[in-house]
């Protein structure tokens, strides 16, 4: 049995459904084939943030800012949470409110929406924020949170009754020629095939992969019940050591008094490249990590080490009702050092995108539309 359609796109995780819906508004007749029955990958094992401030400054930004605009319209189409809640960078030591005070001079006018806040200004912003020692922070006013493990079950539903994409889960692509795709007895023609299979990227195209160096990524994170009483934390809260996590603080000059102090004061925070966040999604559950892990070969065992490391350096910056964690899980996904993507075209068919380096709910939908427009 062979079936014809304009777009085929391997892969049903964020990066794939984002260049499913690129290709469907404009008029594409469009396929997704996804090997499990449903994503359970990377793109629903994360914070669910859209995270535009830490993108550099520059087309990451605007790639940012635009999926954050896609994100809103499928929230409203989908019925799934997309919650417009912002971020606080807190500071708590004279480096840390010293690289958010350069971050801010050095942003003006490259489109973050941000502001230094007074330590009275973040406490009214969010009753997560531990008072002791606070000095300052940084409110963000266009980060997102989505419950991940929704959205990207909703998703899937959303562009088959809205623009005609049709998904073939539990069918494995085993090998790509021209512009047919194979799955055991079946074949796909399609004129142009997007391979976006995230940390599983050596299977169709090894020998490509095996010539780049991009690298494989674990991180550990953790959830907690719904919170009591219907307490919210409002914005998404981040410690000093997310400074040194994102590209859009790499160029401040404090940031290297910053990332030695935390390398004296814990090892474990560099050897594990350790940053911590806490965001509450829709359900009222907060989200906790994370860390990193690289190789092309991970361990599939979690350290409890990490989690320790991770739940105590967030007691010095947040608090909640309830921080007892209801549940722990890993999560892996491709990363190119230094790039915000892999895009590659192994034949004039065949487009590969991936290694979006932990930043695919943040990119994914801008992505998608430029890389649908090359074509």
């Amino acid at each position: 049995m062979e079936k014809n359609f304009d777009i085929a796109v391997v892969g049903a995780g964020i990066v794939g459904l984002a260049v499913a819906l690129a290709s469907a508004r404009k008029g594409k007749k469009v396929a997704v084939f996804e090997r499990n029955s449903k994503a359970v990958g990377a793109s629903i094992r994360n914070f669910g943030l859209v995270w535009p401030i830490g993108q550099a400054p520059g087309p990451a930004l605007q790639r940012a800012l635009r999926s954050r605009e896609i994100w809103l319209e499928m929230a409203a189409q989908g019925g799934f949470t997309a919650k417009q809640n912002g971020s606080l960078h807190l500071a708590y030591h004279d480096d840390e409110m010293a690289v958010l005070e350069e971050f801010v001079d050095k942003s003006a006018g490259h489109g973050y929406d941000c502001r230094l806040l007074s330590p009275q200004a973040v406490m009214a912003k969010s009753p997560g924020v531990k008072p002791e020692g606070l000095i300052g922070g940084l409110w963000s006013a266009t980060e997102l949170t989505v419950d991940p493990r929704e959205a990207i079950a909703t998703l899937p539903m959303l562009l088959q009754e809205q623009f005609g994409v049709q998904f073939f889960f539990d069918t494995v692509i085993n090998y790509i020629d021209k512009n047919t795709l194979y799955a055991n007895h079946l074949s796909f023609k399609a004129d142009n095939i997007y391979v976006c299979s995230g940390s599983d990227f050596e299977t169709l195209y090894p020998e490509i992969f095996a010539d780049t160096l991009i690298n494989k990524c674990k991180l550990q994170m953790m959830r907690t019940a719904a919170q009591p009483d219907s307490w919210e934390l409002g914005p998404t809260l981040c410690g000093g050591l997310t400074l040194r996590h994102y590209a859009a603080f790499a160029d401040c000059p404090s940031l290297s008094a910053l990332s030695q102090r935390f390398d004296q004061e814990n090892p474990a925070f560099g050897h594990w490249h350790i940053h911590v966040m806490m965001a509450q999604n829709g359900k009222g559950e907060l989200v906790i990590g994370d860390s990193h892990e690289y190789g092309k070969t991970l361990e599939p065992f979690d350290r409890e080490e990490i989690n320790r490391h991770i739940m105590a350096y967030l007691r010095t910056f947040a608090q909640a009702p309830d921080l007892e964690i209801a549940e722990r899980w890993h999560g892996i996904y491709a990363k190119l050092p230094g790039k915000t993507e892999f895009v590659a075209r192994p034949s004039e068919e065949v487009t590969i995108v991936n290694a979006l380096s932990g930043a695919g709910m943040t990119l994914s939908f801008g992505l998608g539309e430029e890389v649908s427009r090359e074509l």
